[in-house]
């Protein structure tokens, strides 16, 4: 677990890769929540399977955050002071030090920062909101 929070931040969102994959962008007749790419000779498709399989997300309605309560003792308290936002740094910090309070708290830590500034590709200079 410490070897890959370690290489986390070595991962970065790669606008030029995602600019070439989308030039070889193809027309299809498939569903029309996929895309498909010529990549070499090959045909390949990117739908919300993939996308699912490949994150771990899964899709459906939106719930409404606006009614959400902070928890007591949780992540935003045991680690950031209840603080209203996170910057990038804070968060880097955190899981550097790698004091844990309780299990998973790394991987949950982990996927804040994935989401954010690797699938989102945010500027790590805007802050997480705490919702």
């Amino acid at each position: 677990m410490a070897s890959c929070l370690r290489h986390l931040w070595l991962v970065k969102f790669s606008g030029g890769i995602i600019h070439q994959l989308l030039l070889r962008g193809v027309h299809h007749n498939g569903p029309s929540d996929e895309i498909r790419f010529m990549i070499g000779t090959h045909e390949v498709r990117f739908s919300k399977v993939e996308f699912g399989l490949i994150t771990g997300l899964h899709f459906g309605v939106l719930s409404d955050t606006s009614r959400y309560v902070s928890v007591e003792n949780g992540l935003h308290h045991r680690y950031f002071g209840g603080k209203d936002e996170i910057s990038s740094l804070e968060l880097r910090d955190v899981l550097r030090r790698g004091a844990f309070q309780q299990a998973y708290d790394s991987v949950k830590l982990c996927f804040i920062y994935m989401l954010n500034w690797i699938l989102m590709g945010l500027d790590e200079r805007v802050k997480i909101l705490v919702w």
